[in-house]
């Protein structure tokens, strides 16, 4: 039979412990709500074509050089060819975006 300190010395313990437990609970709920990062782009097509949208139809960074720019335009025109059941209007964004990423025309210049 243990000796009655030693029971109240136990009893004392899981007592606090289920106090700090409990106030720590009740501050983990209360905490502010912060929006989660989200990783996917939310929202459709920008009305002038950004470098930014570019980069994100493509799925490469601002700054990717030529060849990977050519890449992912491959590799994703090929997803969503015309001939191959895809839009001929996310067609014409994916080649935009190529242009965009590229250069070779100003951003903002979409036949839609």
């Amino acid at each position: 039979m243990e000796s009655p300190l030693v029971l109240g010395a136990t009893v004392a313990a899981a007592a606090w412990s289920g106090r700090f437990l409990i106030g720590a609970w009740q501050a983990f709920k209360a905490r502010p709500v912060v929006p989660r990062v989200q990783r996917f782009y939310k929202g459709g097509f920008e009305q002038e074509m950004t470098r930014r949208e570019a980069a994100l139809i493509l799925g490469v960074r601002e700054s990717a050089v030529m060849e990977k720019i050519k890449e992912a335009h491959r590799r994703v025109m090929v997803a969503n060819h015309p001939d191959a059941g895809g839009s001929h209007y996310l067609a014409s964004k994916i080649n935009e975006a190529k242009e965009v990423m590229s250069g070779k025309t100003k951003v903002g210049a979409s036949i839609f």
